[in-house]
């Protein structure tokens, strides 16, 4: 496993990871060049009742520097979303910011236990966590952000990945009544 790393940027926290697995047994940014109409919700902050559309601005600008660099799009996935999801709200609701929990759970872990696969399967997984506040806590600032970052670039242009889970929720791990705190949970089952 590579060690995870982290960057803290102006209001905007980013940390990313990758591991891949066999079986057990065996440039310059979309952001950037993306317009509006193409990723609508790019700059819109989260909301509670608009968290739909800036999980599908990250799946649109995630998918748009993919095409940039002739990779396949990821898809969602139903599972690594819920993967995603609890760890962003339990980032909140806990005020840490780690790809390991308080009492030692990793982000393998989360997949495995949502389903996505089974830990003695073949896969590749990665996991992108940000928060930020302002411009900085939309799809596009924490997108930019990874993008200028190596190990969360990676994650989003690794040619293996088939597939996505965005878990969005409003709040930051040191304040949960500002801001966003986002975690992508990518996948490909070998």
């Amino acid at each position: 496993m590579r060690s995870s790393h982290s960057t803290l940027l102006r209001r905007s926290f980013v940390c990313g990871a990758l591991i891949t697995t066999l079986s057990l047994t065996g440039s310059a940014s979309a952001g950037a060049a993306t317009t509006k109409d193409q990723c609508p919700s790019v700059d819109v902050a989260l909301t509670g009742t608009n968290v739909d559309e800036i999980r599908g601005s990250i799946l649109c600008l995630t998918n748009a520097e993919r095409a940039q660099h002739d990779l396949k799009p990821l898809r969602e996935n139903a599972k690594l979303r819920k993967a995603a999801l609890a760890h962003s709200s339990d980032m909140v609701s806990r005020s840490f910011f780690s790809h390991t929990a308080p009492g030692g759970s990793t982000f393998v872990d989360r997949i495995v236990r949502s389903g996505y696969t089974q830990r003695n399967d073949g896969w590749s997984l990665g996991e992108n966590l940000a928060w930020g506040t302002g411009e900085l806590g939309t799809a596009r600032g924490i997108h930019e952000a990874w993008m200028r970052s190596s190990g969360h670039r990676a994650n989003i242009l690794k040619p293996v990945y088939r597939e996505l889970g965005i878990g969005i929720r409003p709040g930051v791990p040191k304040d949960a009544t500002v801001g966003a705190t986002f975690t992508t949970e990518f996948g490909v089952k070998l």
